[in-house]
């Protein structure tokens, strides 16, 4: 079967929205390559997770009925998803949040018809709280996985026939840039790139100092990162832990210490880590500061006249720096012109108050002198805060 037949098949009956996909001319000047823009910033519930969360819904539909009951737990924008997808296919839906959620998080899931239930001050107190909702209704609740589900990666593999499609023809890209936390976005990505075609395109992760679970979990394995596992330090507040299923050993992070709240999982799916370090063209696993995806949130709002919230701006913030990026895509060296793609994965957590804030958090952070750290691989590169 074709690409495009598969995509057909699969798709046929979609909720979310086919993307652009843009050449920044900004973005692709500053690197001499060029440097393509996904943005699923314009899905309906402003992230990429509607690909995945609404399919999720449809195939629960279909599987249990119109009657169906959707429960999530969440911290933002998986939630505004089910609320999204549930709104559109008449279904009850159930988001269970923790305290501290911004006003006009509750406010866009209650204008979709959610159900908004506030359940302890974390994100597993609130899951602890949506899976009681699920077992005190068993015959019609459902748990919506926020991004450890093969249906659900499923969907978000869309946005990789969406890019193939998209890109000049015969194009294929020298990398694909991506966000992640527990690794939904990742494993829909790695997906989709078998697919199509591209189980060697490299895949670029990025997380933040503090909310890098994935990060840590690949270096728990054998695998792209240098040296031995048993050379590799396990950083305080980590746990390690073995999924026989996979055979992998995932990273537990007791405290989640980034402001890019949307990665805070405190640990990312043992499936995806395992398609990771299965892949053929491998993942590129990198960790950058808080401060350099402010600094990104506020270039690309520059450059593009687009707000993104800091755990999409984390995938942004190496093409902002020419001499990590070439370190991350050697490809970009070579005489032929590299093409990279960025997921701009949208999200709902960026406000103007926000940017005013990160510009004076980047601003003291430059002041202050030194250089970023940024993690790549088991390897610690540095990157001058103002280049």
């Amino acid at each position: 079967m074709s690409t495009l037949n598969q995509e057909e098949t699969l798709y046929r009956e979609k909720l979310w929205l086919e993307t652009p996909l843009v050449r920044s001319i900004h973005i692709s000047s500053l690197l001499q390559c060029n440097v393509y823009l996904k943005l699923d910033t314009l899905q309906p519930a402003q992230s990429f997770k509607y690909r995945g969360i609404s399919h999720f819904a449809q195939h629960a539909k279909r599987t249990h009925g119109p009657d169906v009951h959707l429960i999530i737990a969440s911290g933002g924008n998986a939630g505004l998803a089910a609320a999204c997808a549930a709104n559109v296919l008449k279904l009850r839906c159930t988001v269970y949040l923790p305290h501290g959620v911004n006003q006009s998080t509750i406010d866009f899931l209650r204008k979709e018809g959610a159900e908004v239930i506030i359940e302890g001050n974390y994100y597993l107190q609130a899951l602890q709280g949506a899976r009681k909702a699920v077992e005190a209704e068993p015959n019609n609740a459902v748990m919506v996985p926020a991004y450890d589900d093969p249906v659900v990666w499923e969907g978000h593999a869309s946005m990789v026939h969406e890019i193939k499609r998209q890109l000049p023809e015969g194009t294929k890209p020298d990398a694909i840039f991506c966000s992640v936390g527990g690794g939904g976005l990742a494993g829909g990505i790695m997906d989709g790139c078998k697919a199509v075609g591209w189980d060697d395109v490299p895949l670029v992760t990025v997380e933040t100092h503090g909310s890098n679970c994935f990060y840590q979990s690949l270096s728990l394995n054998d695998g792209p990162f240098v040296g031995s596992v048993a050379s590799r330090t396990v950083p305080e507040g980590t746990r390690p832990e073995h999924c026989s299923e996979h055979n992998v050993t995932v990273a537990h992070l007791a405290t989640l210490k980034s402001k890019a709240t949307s990665l805070g999982a405190s640990s990312p799916s043992a499936a995806v880590v395992r398609k990771a370090l299965d892949r053929k063209g491998g993942v590129r696993s990198v960790c950058i500061p808080d401060e350099m995806a402010m600094q990104a949130v506020l270039n690309f709002a520059e450059d593009h006249k687009t707000l993104v919230e800091l755990a999409c701006s984390a995938t942004i913030a190496p093409a902002y720096k020419p001499s990590l990026f070439t370190k991350l895509v050697p490809e970009s060296r070579s005489n032929k012109l590299a093409t990279v793609v960025l997921v701009v994965c949208g999200g709902f957590k960026i406000s103007l108050d926000d940017l005013e804030e990160y510009r004076r958090i980047v601003a003291a952070d430059i002041a202050a002198g030194g250089d970023w750290e940024v993690a790549y691989n088991g390897e610690t590169l540095t990157t001058a805060k103002a280049e």
